[in-house]
């Protein structure tokens, strides 16, 4: 779990960041999972965007990954939610929260 204060660091870092993950009509499926999985690896910060097709909201994409990945949502605007979870690798720079 990430404070408020963290979070705020995190949603401007985000600001900048394109969606590196698409969810469409099927919603969270299993391909969806390891993508994600790999992304927190690699990256730790990431967005992901609902598109048009989806027929469940932004908001419950958002609870539904967080239960399923573990990770903490940032926030989520529109179509667009932005996810953090800290990498278990040594190798890549890690985000340094306050």
């Amino acid at each position: 779990m990430i404070t408020p204060k963290q979070r705020a660091v995190l949603r401007a870092l985000s600001n900048t960041l394109d969606p590196v993950l698409q969810i469409g009509k099927e919603g969270i499926c299993e391909g969806t999972i390891k993508q994600a999985n790999a992304l927190f690896e690699a990256r730790e910060l990431f967005k992901i965007k609902v598109l048009k097709n989806c027929d469940v909201s932004a908001k419950e994409i958002a609870s539904q990954l967080e239960e399923i990945t573990n990770c903490d949502v940032v926030q989520c605007i529109g179509s667009k939610i932005s996810v953090y979870r800290k990498s278990l690798k040594k190798d890549i720079k890690h985000i340094e929260l306050p």
